[in-house]
């Protein structure tokens, strides 16, 4: 074996690329023979980790760490503060700690820890400070910033608070100025995020000293006399942060609401919102990173966000543009994942989105080989210490009534959290203090049974189609019956225990409606295998199974229901 890089880092992407080869055959494990010829397509290939709203041991960062470095993830970027907390230590304010970090902090010595352990695999840590909004905990340390007096404590419930901090008081930037030369300390990486977003202004609206700094100095709304600007103050804001930055020889990142053509280029854009906000940036002048589509916690397939591309195919970027495209980040925001889920949120998926910022833009989306490789990357994964499978299924056996484990695991590996921010609003109140136990919290991101029986059905449809029906169609037609037949019987099994369980009784509806989708679906294999049309009658009846099986409830929903209808024909 001869591995040839330029560089170190090269040896070690090379080793994370020869871990992957290694195949199975009777007679064992072995390597293929092979020459591979690699580099990476974008040079920023990032994972968001935010223990702001629920903290993560330095041990859970660490794992983390270990999966980045398997896939060719090179960059960590820290989430470490926003309303729900400061998760760093200061000895400048001490009270970031003491009160906006109650909950979990880390210690200076552990933030150096992690970013020595991310440098020895070649990852590189950005962190996060999230100003002027999004900034609750710290205000409810260190009030003498807030725009207002209306917030005590450090915030406990989900959701936009638009809590901003004060730009125009004159103490605001001697004290941003101390923490960040503090903070940036701890962080050898030249780039330096200062965040940016979902700051709607409202507070500095209903401030009228900070509305009259805006009128006093010209900051308003194009073509009016009297309407202030809230974008227009925080760009003012974040000059200020770029001078106190490129002070400690740092480069200023921010999320795409900052951006407006009077920010500085030397900014870089990272946009969230689309692929507009990106294209947008670099007309401008800007370097841009890529998030929008790969969002893990709106709990998309894998296939979806390996869908998405920071410079598709057709691009309407010139090759000059292009250039200032640095790549992407994989962000996985933990309102709905503590520190046991964590892992389950991130992976495997996070490893599509790997393939697609190293791979060149050419490379086949080959989906269904997608899946094959991300299944092995899977076990690796796991066998590197991440717990996406183990943790999950420790949550069921915990909350499993005796005797009902295997029932529940059933009903479990077809559910999906609701898709986007959906959990917020389906009558379940979350807070920071919510214990992330319920089933939907054991519940794949993506469930792997979902995509395996979609698969199935498609093939034999396919199958029965086909002017002469294929061999292993016999065997197909065997296999998704016994699968539906499974899940028929499942409910009957599990149905009781879920009633006599409070903490589980809210699924028995789910449950329910996955027995009679299977029924629904056994008769229509039989009208298939006979090439029997389906009668009205029939059709009426299964799109109303169909139509309550789409229903979530306890904020997870049935993964097979698009996959039924196909089959059903509806």
């Amino acid at each position: 074996m001869l591995i040839d890089a330029p560089t170190g880092l090269g040896v070690l992407r090379a080793l994370a690329t020869l871990e992957q080869l290694p195949r199975f055959d009777k007679a064992g494990r072995y390597l293929p023979e092979a020459d591979v010829v690699d580099q990476p397509r974008f040079a920023w290939r990032g994972l968001l980790i935010d223990p702001a709203r629920h903290f993560l041991p330095v041990a859970v960062v660490k794992r983390n760490l270990d999966g980045m470095a398997a896939v060719k993830l090179n960059v960590m970027h820290w989430h470490l503060c926003d309303d729900e907390g400061f998760r760093v230590e200061s000895k400048l304010m001490p009270r970031l700690q003491q009160v906006a970090g109650a909950t979990g902090y880390y210690t200076q010595a552990q933030v150096r820890e992690v970013v020595a352990y991310a440098a020895a695999r070649g990852i590189r840590v950005v962190p996060e400070f999230d100003l002027p909004g999004h900034t609750g905990a710290l205000v409810a340390a260190y009030p003498r910033v807030a725009s207002n007096d209306s917030i005590k404590e450090v915030p406990v419930r989900w959701g936009l608070l638009n809590i901003a901090i004060d730009p125009t008081k004159p103490g605001t930037y001697p004290f941003l100025d101390s923490l960040l030369t503090e903070m940036s300390g701890l962080f050898p990486d030249p780039y330096f995020h200062i965040g940016g977003d979902e700051n709607d202004g409202r507070q500095w609206r209903r401030n009228p000293r900070i509305v009259a700094f805006m009128r006093d100095n010209k900051m308003l709304k194009a073509g009016t006399a009297d309407v202030v600007d809230k974008h227009q103050l925080q760009t003012y804001f974040n000059r200020k942060m770029l001078a106190i930055l490129t002070a400690r020889g740092k480069t200023m990142v921010g999320w795409d609401e900052i951006l407006g053509p009077d920010l500085p280029q030397e900014v870089v854009i990272q946009s969230w919102r689309g692929a507009k906000g990106l294209n947008e940036a670099v007309r401008l002048g800007h370097r841009a990173l890529l998030s929008n589509g790969y969002y893990l916690d709106l709990n998309y397939p894998a296939a979806a966000h390996y869908a998405a591309d920071p410079l598709p195919a057709g691009t309407p970027l010139s090759a000059a543009q292009q250039l200032l495209v640095l790549g992407g980040e994989v962000a996985m925001w933990s309102e709905f994942a503590d520190s046991v889920i964590y892992d389950s949120r991130v992976w495997p998926r996070a490893a599509a989105v790997a393939e697609r910022l190293w791979s060149p833009q050419a490379t086949t989306q080959d989906v269904p080989d997608m899946y094959r490789r991300l299944a092995l990357v899977s076990t690796q994964l796991e066998g590197l210490g991440l717990q996406h499978r183990r943790a999950p299924a420790q949550l069921l056996r915990q909350m499993a009534p005796p005797g009902a484990l295997g029932a529940l695991s059933t009903l479990a590996a077809v559910l999906e959290p609701v898709k986007d921010y959906k959990r917020h609003f389906q009558g379940f109140k979350y807070t920071t203090q919510t214990p992330l136990t319920r089933l939907v919290d054991a519940a794949p991101a993506e469930s792997d049974v979902a995509r395996q029986f979609g698969t199935a059905v498609d093939s034999v449809l396919a199958g029965l189609a086909a002017p002469v029906r294929p061999p292993a169609l016999a065997r197909q037609l065997v296999q998704l019956r016994a699968q539906l037949l499974r899940w028929q019987a499942n409910d009957a099994a599990l149905q009781p225990m879920l009633l006599a369980t409070p903490a589980l009784s809210e699924y028995a509806p789910l449950s329910t409606r996955l027995g009679a989708l299977a029924t629904v679906l056994l008769e229509r294999l039989t009208q298939l295998e006979a090439n029997q049309p389906a009668m009205p009658v029939w059709q009426m009846t299964a799109r109303a199974i169909l139509d309550d099986a789409q229903l979530p409830a306890g904020q997870a929903e049935l993964a097979v229901v698009k996959a039924a209808r196909r089959l059903a024909g509806l």
